[in-house]
């Protein structure tokens, strides 16, 4: 097995268990080692701390598997480790075999790179890392022993992969076919998501909560829905009694799934008003007409993936918060999220903070909104906290 040396006090994160190592850090490599290779780690002084996957095409260098170098990385390695992460959602959440819940959280269920998402009997993987990808047929086995599971397939896109010199994949893991569509219950309300161009595995299934939350507070509001993709807020919504719900995105096709979501769950679609538009001009032009919502909901999708992209991403958020306060009636609320890694808890609340203040409204944080409970975050690795949120009341 090939040894990762760090270069001189470098091991300080790997001690906290931090589970990344970055090019930087690395003095050198003994031994050959190609992309998805196990290998161990040491400090410079000699001392061994841990086990992890190579890839030398990415900026992080190392992903750890365990902090003990004697582990061995093996199918009843990833066996173990999908079993505990399906045993924690169990513990966590009541979601009946119909709906949808994520299985694995990357880095925060010890397995870097690697999501798994479950609608009813259909497991939805991703490997964005050279090491998931390398274990995926391990890791697709140990899935499809669940109970309950049938088929697992394997959806990996994105522009990560590039960063990690991984090719997309859309493929049968386990099971008799490959599924064209995904089907799953979540707070009462069906969704039918079609597999070929969904976003992720299909649902953002971080905002469960959240999305419930929305229908709660939507009874006879006027809502606007932005950055809507399949209206799981919109839905929510017009579930939960709005008297209107206007739901905009850029894609036809997300739209027309929102519609049909929407007659699926035999909601009153004279209340839903679809918009295909670029989500900043929009608002701009809702302004401009001096239109007036009670409650807006922001999910953008992520405008900073990294920490450099973070100042120019800080001035699109701003930007849309800025123009969705203009825009709410006295008393109205706004649910604003970020989901980029690239801007942590503090800056989005000074961005939204900003963002109140040049639109002249007195507002107020009245709740703190996260992802839902199957997406723990390791409390060493705060990178796994991406969705932040805020619900704000204007005065």
């Amino acid at each position: 097995m090939p040894d990762i040396v760090l270069k001189r006090e470098r091991e300080r994160s790997l001690k906290r268990h931090h589970p990344w190592i970055f090019s930087g850090a690395i003095e050198r490599v003994e031994g050959a080692a190609t992309a998805g290779d196990t290998v161990r780690v040491r400090s410079a002084d000699g001392e061994w701390l841990g086990v992890g996957a190579y890839n030398p095409q990415s900026n992080i260098r190392v992903r750890l598997w365990d902090w003990h170098a004697e582990t061995a990385i093996d199918d009843d390695f990833f066996g173990q480790r999908v079993q505990a992460a399906a045993a924690l959602r169990a513990a966590l959440i009541a979601v009946d075999q119909g709906g949808a819940v994520r299985l694995v959280h990357g880095e925060s269920d010890g397995l870097p790179g690697l999501i798994a998402d479950r609608y009813g009997e259909v497991v939805v993987m991703q490997t964005t890392s050279a090491g998931a990808r390398r274990w995926r047929t391990a890791i697709g086995a140990a899935l499809g022993t669940l109970d309950g599971v049938s088929t697992v397939i394997e959806k990996s896109d994105g522009d990560v992969l590039a960063l990690e010199g991984l090719a997309p994949v859309h493929e049968l893991v386990s099971g008799r076919a490959l599924p064209a569509t995904l089907s799953a219950r979540e707070h009462h309300l069906a969704y039918t998501i079609p597999l070929a161009g969904a976003h992720k595995t299909g649902l953002y299934l971080d905002q469960r909560d959240n999305r419930a939350l929305i229908g709660r507070l939507a009874r006879e509001r006027r809502v606007l829905d932005g950055f809507c993709y399949a209206g799981g807020f919109a839905l929510n919504a017009l579930a939960g009694g709005a008297r209107e719900v206007v739901a905009v995105d850029s894609s036809a096709a997300a739209l027309a799934r929102a519609s049909d979501l929407c007659a699926l769950n035999r909601l009153d679609g004279a209340r839903l008003r679809v918009v295909e538009a670029d989500m900043f001009k929009y608002l701009r032009s809702l302004r401009d007409a001096r239109e007036r919502f009670d409650l807006i909901v922001l999910d953008p999708p992520k405008f900073a993936p990294t920490a450099q992209a973070a100042e120019r991403a800080a001035r699109g958020y701003k930007d849309i918060n800025l123009l969705a306060f203009k825009l709410l009636a006295r008393g109205g609320l706004l649910a604003t999220f970020s989901c980029s890694g690239g801007v942590d808890v503090t800056l989005f609340r000074k961005i939204v903070a900003g963002a109140a203040q040049d639109a002249g409204v007195d507002a107020r944080i009245v709740q703190q909104l996260h992802a839902a409970p199957d997406h723990p975050i390791a409390l060493a690795f705060p990178e796994g906290e991406y969705l932040k949120g805020l619900l704000c009341r204007i005065d």
